[in-house]
């Protein structure tokens, strides 16, 4: 049996969203292959362990929680595993254990768990971690670089207007009348680094707009501006596999009463007790902590199957060129009248893992996060079967002076 390292909450505005992410998928684990070690990350960046992580409800008080939690120490461990160190007692009765675990299973929303941190962390350490590598989660946490490059590669976006904080301070005028130039009203302003709808806004005058840009710059130092799609569709499609294979979900629809989807609505339907789909999901759990799955939303959406190949191809296209792997989730806007279709973000750690789409696709939680590890383990045994090192050391005497010698 394999111990899986759940890694979630973090220093994020999502980190709530993380924590209920990641124990529904420790929930889902097949406990005949798979030992979940929950690994938290409090808002202060500390690591802690231990049983009691694994429900929910222990979230309801975070210090008594931290209070009976162990902290932690990683370390690179021996053939691909990572040690777990933990410490209780103190003096002579201190006590150090290590754990070992096999496949870090990373479930972080925002921040350094999905920008390629956390990954570059697992690559260093040379251990096999779930999703995208260091490249695909860089580059998917940026909505700038990633219209870029979709726009090189002729995927469809809408126009947009980037800007920087430090750009921004003292030429607000200027960059007003830039986005004003370039792309009109209405307009949609987005923190360029975050998720969760968190911090977005639309802007249909120039007082708006710069009250958007503002509350923004709160949450990044780049800030989006984008042209509003209207009428708007909003499509999500989910994609399973790596730069070799994948294959797309059935698409979604989310509704939603507002022009933009929200936080509330995303994550704190069922907070209420209206408007959850799904029951919870994970141990512990009540109404509110169904995570993505308690957000109103029409699987599979209601558009023509024409158009939805097209999304699903386009989706797999966007997940294959960003070199993604294991789950990702690409959010797509159609234009209502004329079914145009624009990228719109890719998140390389979806909310609830998307496992509300996989499971109309055929594919149980349980199976997802199966083949979420697996993918996770080929792509370590991949690279480790490449040349990593010389077994030449340059320091060695003889070395040495022939390298005193070139120089010369």
């Amino acid at each position: 049996m394999l111990n899986i390292g759940m890694v979630f909450g973090g220093v994020s505005p999502e980190h709530e969203v993380s924590i209920i992410s990641c124990l529904q998928a420790a929930a889902a684990l097949d406990r005949t292959r798979y030992h979940p070690v929950p690994l938290y990350i409090a808002k202060d960046g500390s690591w802690y362990t231990g049983p009691h992580l694994l429900d929910i409800e222990a979230y309801q008080d975070l210090d008594a929680l931290r209070s009976s939690a162990l902290r932690v120490t990683l370390a690179p461990g021996l053939y691909g595993a990572l040690e777990l160190g933990t410490t209780t007692g103190r003096g002579f009765r201190r006590q150090t254990t290590a754990t070992r675990i096999d496949v870090v299973f990373l479930g972080l929303h925002g921040g350094a768990g999905e920008n390629g941190g956390l990954q570059g962390l697992c690559e260093t350490f040379n251990v096999p971690y779930t999703g995208s590598g260091v490249f695909g989660s860089a580059l998917g946490m940026d909505k700038v670089l990633s219209k870029m490059l979709c726009r090189d590669q002729s995927i469809p976006i809408v126009d947009f207007v980037a800007v920087r904080e430090s750009d921004w301070g003292y030429r607000e005028e200027t960059w007003l009348d830039r986005c004003e130039a370039a792309l009109g009203y209405p307009v949609v302003v987005k923190p360029a680094r975050l998720g969760s709808s968190i911090g977005i806004a639309k802007a249909d005058d120039r007082i708006e707009l710069n009250a958007a840009i503002e509350e923004a710059f709160r949450y990044d130092d780049k800030v989006v501006v984008e042209q509003a799609v209207h009428p708007l569709r909003e499509i999500n499609c989910s994609v399973l596999g790596d730069v070799d294979e994948a294959i797309a979900s059935v698409l979604e629809e989310p509704v939603t009463g507002k022009e933009l989807l929200t936080f509330q609505e995303k994550y704190m339907r069922g907070s209420d007790g209206r408007g959850a789909k799904e029951a919870p999901l994970v141990r512990g759990a009540k109404a509110g902590a169904e995570g993505m799955a308690s957000l109103d939303r029409m699987i599979p959406a209601p558009i023509p199957e024409a158009l939805a190949e097209e999304i699903r191809a386009l989706a797999v296209r966007v997940f294959q060129l960003f070199e993604c792997a294991g789950v990702a989730r690409i959010d797509f806007m159609l234009n209502r009248d004329t079914e145009t279709v624009y990228f719109n973000e890719i998140n390389t750690i979806p909310g609830s893992f998307s496992f509300y789409l996989w499971q109309p696709s055929g594919i149980p939680f349980d199976a997802l996060t199966h083949r979420m590890i697996e993918i996770a383990r080929k792509r370590h045994r991949d690279a480790n079967s490449r040349v990593r090192s010389y077994d030449v050391n340059l320091l060695a005497a003889r070395s040495l002076k022939g390298l005193k010698g070139a120089k010369g």
